[in-house]
């Protein structure tokens, strides 16, 4: 989802340039700031852009540059007239003479030069904004493109790496479900006097056992490891399907560790969760 572009529009009198820039956003958060000729373009030139930038917090900044020699110049009477009053009073307070050159002096300070430019842009003026626009959007795409070629290797290792975690739980169940039935045979023997039945022991013992099987969640786990590389492989846009997926593999991870009872197999959880909290914070880069 973050990115930058630029691009820039030549015309015989002015450049044109557009700057894009995205970062992570839930939706699309558009700003955009252009020069006053184009302020009533505004909507037009903020609809296309809206068109093609799915999600981010995209600011967009146009700027326009004149390249005209005989741009015409104007003075600003008013605020030269009031910089001249200014430094006569200063010299009266300090006691010190006037200013030698006085045109110099002036002409220094901000403002009082201006460029007459025109109200409102042109057609001309809008379609190569419109034109720049467009391009620059085409860089920060190529941009986001390159990201989320990285992004694509980075989740297809994350995920493998859970999935062969996963394919290490199946040694430890029959030691596990051993040491649960010998710890609850020794903690009955250790009760002296106590006369049991056995045959009921053993249908408690595997009720027991169920209710602890992982076999549901192995399962469950693995197909959203699938479902998320499959996803993956889909058309763009498919970021918050990618979170929701993340979301249900942490269920079935938590349910797995709250279930082992097992020191090997909770060591596999915590190594998943950590893969998978890798997984969960870069998929908010993903469109």
């Amino acid at each position: 989802m973050t990115g930058f572009g630029k691009a820039v529009a030549e015309l015989p009198s002015k450049k044109i340039s557009v700057e894009i820039k995205s970062l992570n956003s839930k939706q699309l958060d558009l700003s955009m700031r252009v020069p006053a000729v184009l302020r009533d373009k505004e909507i037009e030139l903020r609809t296309a852009a809206s068109r093609r930038l799915e999600r981010g917090k995209v600011e967009i900044n146009v700027f326009i540059e004149s390249q005209s020699a005989d741009l015409a110049m104007t003075l600003n009477l008013p605020l030269i007239e009031a910089y001249k009053k200014q430094i006569d009073e200063l010299g009266e307070k300090l006691g010190i003479g006037a200013p030698a050159d006085w045109y110099g002096l002036l002409l220094r300070f901000p403002d009082t030069v201006k460029a007459v430019a025109a109200e409102q842009a042109d057609d001309t003026e809008y379609q190569a904004a419109l034109t720049a626009l467009g391009e620059a959007i085409d860089a920060l795409t190529q941009h986001r493109a390159a990201e989320g070629a990285k992004l694509y290797e980075f989740f297809t290792v994350r995920v493998n790496r859970i999935s062969e975690l996963l394919q290490e739980v199946p040694r430890y169940e029959v030691e596990r479900v051993e040491k649960i039935r010998a710890r609850l045979a020794d903690n009955l023997a250790a009760i002296p006097q106590v006369d049991y039945d056995r045959g009921r022991l053993e249908q408690e013992l595997i009720f027991y056992i169920e209710k602890l099987d992982v076999n549901e969640e192995r399962q469950r786990l693995a197909q959203h490891l699938r479902y998320f590389l499959e996803t993956l492989d889909c058309e763009p846009g498919q970021g918050k399907k990618l979170g929701f997926i993340a979301q249900e593999m942490g269920r079935e991870i938590n349910t797995l560790g709250s279930k082992s009872n097992h020191a090997e197999m909770q060591r596999i959880v915590v190594k998943m969760k950590d893969e998978l909290e890798q997984i969960k914070e870069q998929v908010l880069n993903v469109l």
